[in-house]
């Protein structure tokens, strides 16, 4: 799989992983689907490999990630953003084109995806 996840975004899964009570097999889940202005809409949580999940291993972290994301992940750079209005992972697709429809949200560079930490859920 060709995917780049840049040192922020690897600092924040492991966090997320240390922190979120998972168990052993725990790793960061990550479920990216088609949708939105921007073309991703995702979720993502510490959980244990589902049926059908692939788990990578980039560095000693677990990236689990379901067949849907992973066909949507390929040639894209995971990064984290930090700022004053919102944090999240960021999608950086090299190949999407830029969005041509009239929504009040802000307009970021050609294809990138921010998606807001607010997505975390924790399980019951």
């Amino acid at each position: 799989m060709n995917i780049t996840i840049t040192p922020a975004a690897e600092k924040f899964m492991r966090r997320m992983v240390r922190f979120g009570g998972g168990g052993p097999d725990a790793g960061f889940r990550l479920q990216v689907s088609a949708g939105g202005c921007s073309g991703y809409a995702s979720e993502f949580d510490v959980a244990a490999p589902r049926s059908g999940d692939a788990t990578l291993d980039w560095n000693g972290l677990k990236l689990i990630l379901p067949a849907e994301s992973r066909l949507l992940l390929e040639g894209v750079t995971i990064d984290f953003a930090d700022t004053p209005t919102s944090s999240g992972l960021t999608f950086i697709n090299p190949n999407a084109a830029s969005c041509g429809c009239s929504t009040s949200a802000p307009a970021g560079p050609a294809g990138v995806t921010t998606v807001s930490i607010d997505s975390i859920r924790r399980k019951a």
